[in-house]
Formats: structure tokens, sequence, C-alpha cells
């Protein structure tokens, strides 16, 4: 079992920033990758950034450039700073991982961006 809790969602300004955090019940170290992803009301959940066990990163084109995810293993916490932010962006965040072949979701957290 794995529990995944978000923080730092919240309102804030187009062109402000916000960093996520996701918090892990046991060591990331051990997972191969983890995600964030977003779901907009009436829309699917997408995937916005993943960091794998290896560092390696991606992230959807909609966001290069803006977001950054980056891990911390010591306290079992994953983050996405999200800077220059748009209407768009206006979603609930979702922490995610794979472990022993299961999906694992967080709460979500939401963020709005206003115009």
């Amino acid at each position: 079992q794995v529990q995944l809790v978000e923080s730092g969602g919240g309102l804030v300004q187009a062109g402000g920033s916000l960093r996520l955090s996701c918090a892990a019940s046991r060591s990331i170290f051990n997972f191969n990758g983890m995600n964030w992803y977003r779901q907009a009301p009436g829309k699917q959940r997408d995937l916005v950034a993943g960091i794998a066990k290896s560092g390696t990163v991606n992230y959807a084109d909609s966001v290069k450039g803006r977001f950054t995810i980056s891990r911390d293993n010591a306290k079992n916490t994953v983050y996405l700073q999200m800077n220059s932010l748009k209407p768009e962006d206006t979603a609930v965040y979702y922490c995610n991982v794979e472990w022993y072949g299961l999906q694992y979701w967080g709460q979500g957290t939401q963020v709005t961006v206003s115009s």
C-alpha cells in the first residue's frame, strides 16, 4: 500500500507561481517513477510531468518551460514548481505512482488561476 498526500494548491492570478508537494507513505527511492496529473472539469485526467528513479524528467508540451518536477528522497516527497501560471492550468492536480503493478493516487489539490 502507498498513501500519497498532495498539498500546495490554491488560488493565484495569471502569471503567478505555486509549488505543489506530494508526500508518500513509504520510501520513494524504491519507485521507478512518480508523476503529476491534472484534471479540469469535464475533461480527462492528463499527465503533466513525471520523474524517473534515474532523475530523468518529462513534461506535457503545454507546461514545458514553466513547470519543474523534482524529488527529495530523504523527505519521500515529490514537488511540482509551477511558474507563469495561466487560466488554462486550472484543474485538480493529482500525484501518482505505480507500485507492484498497482496505480496509487492522492486525493488531489485544487489549483485555480484567475485571469
